[in-house]
């Protein structure tokens, strides 16, 4: 049974089977039945299982990010009223409410041991939680001069990065709550985003100077500014193995960089009609994922840069994406007040038309 009010698999009278967005009555697939009958329309039932899993997880509010804690069983969501949600996917249920911003949750992030959670805000702060309980830990972070804008844990879970509208970055401790370096300068505009190397060895930050910079994570010395994006950068992350760098823009397009050397990887990505504002390679670095403004996600080939599907169902700008942590499930979160769960394997793509 597909979830009601996604997509919809149908065969008319004239053997064409085609794929329905419910919302809007817009065909988003079509199939003619030539010699095997039931095909076209097994076929669009696959497709639509890319689509959604289930029904989407309603939040009611602007959700900003999403994240997965290492169950695949739960996610965390973020956003416009100030709070941070633990979700059962299954059910869609709030087994927890943590509660303490004063303003927008902008993002959160899961610790690699899955036992603590991050969480940042437009009220300048960030704030450590007990994944099981909810509970708070700690004080809360405090010494940006703006909205805080992104936080990432370092692998060995000690440290968190934050960027902000200030125009840097900082490492907190995750024992005592407290800055262990900086701020660092660099950008000359707001960072919107922060991520950690697989191995902790740098930090990589996009901003709103439309510039990637990469940064000693020991030091927060600067070592690369990658160039390319014509405006700004709100996303990136590494791939699994911290060789390649991917960055999504207010200028359409995802770019993948040689984390090394800076430079760019192929031709920019380009297919959607709005501004990228999320990105995120699948935990086997063999695929990209974007979420748009357009209010679509879209995967890609991390290999070739090609596109490999594009999945609706989003009623506004989609703003964050996470891969599950077996790379079979995908979670996007949007303005729209959802939060989605949807097939990420390929096994879609293998029927023998």
């Amino acid at each position: 049974m597909l979830p009601a009010g996604v997509i919809l698999p149908n065969t008319d009278h004239d053997n064409f089977s085609t794929l329905y967005e419910p919302e809007k009555l817009r065909p988003l697939a079509r199939l003619v039945e030539r010699g095997r009958p039931g095909l076209a329309k097994h076929l669009m039932t696959q497709l639509a299982t890319l689509a959604a899993l289930r029904s989407p997880l309603q939040l009611n509010m602007s959700v900003r990010s999403v994240a997965w804690l290492p169950d695949g069983m739960r996610v965390v969501a973020g956003g416009q009223d100030g709070n941070v949600q633990i979700l059962d996917v299954a059910s869609g249920a709030t087994l927890h409410q943590l509660v303490g911003h004063t303003h927008y949750v902008n993002q959160v992030a899961v610790s690699p041991n899955g036992k603590l959670l991050t969480s940042c805000s437009d009220d300048r702060s960030i704030r450590l939680w007990d994944a099981e309980t909810g509970h708070a830990i700690g004080a809360p972070m405090v010494g940006h001069d703006g909205d805080v804008w992104s936080v990432a844990f370092s692998p060995d879970g000690r440290h968190i990065v934050s960027g902000s509208w200030d125009e840097t970055i900082r490492i907190w401790s995750t024992e005592t709550c407290r800055t262990v370096l900086g701020p660092r300068r660099g950008h000359t505009g707001s960072v919107y985003s922060v991520a950690y190397t697989p191995d902790g060895s740098r930090i990589v930050s996009g901003s709103w100077d439309k510039t990637v910079r990469v940064w000693d994570a020991r030091t927060v010395d600067p070592i690369l500014t990658l160039r390319g994006h014509t405006l700004s950068v709100p996303s990136v992350a590494y791939s699994p193995d911290g060789l390649r760098i991917i960055s999504g823009s207010y200028d359409r397009t995802v770019r993948i960089w040689d984390a090394t050397t800076g430079h760019l990887v192929g031709i920019p990505l380009e297919g959607h009609s709005g501004s990228v504002w999320c990105v995120a390679y699948s935990p086997d670095g063999t695929r990209i994922v974007s979420g748009s403004v357009d209010s679509t996600i879209r995967m890609w080939d991390a290999a070739t840069g090609s596109s490999i599907a594009t999945i609706r169902g989003h009623t506004d700008p989609v703003q964050s994406v996470a891969f599950s942590p077996d790379g079979k499930q995908l979670a996007s979160a949007s303005e729209d007040g959802t939060v989605r769960i949807w097939d990420a394997t390929d096994d879609w793509r293998r029927w023998d038309i």
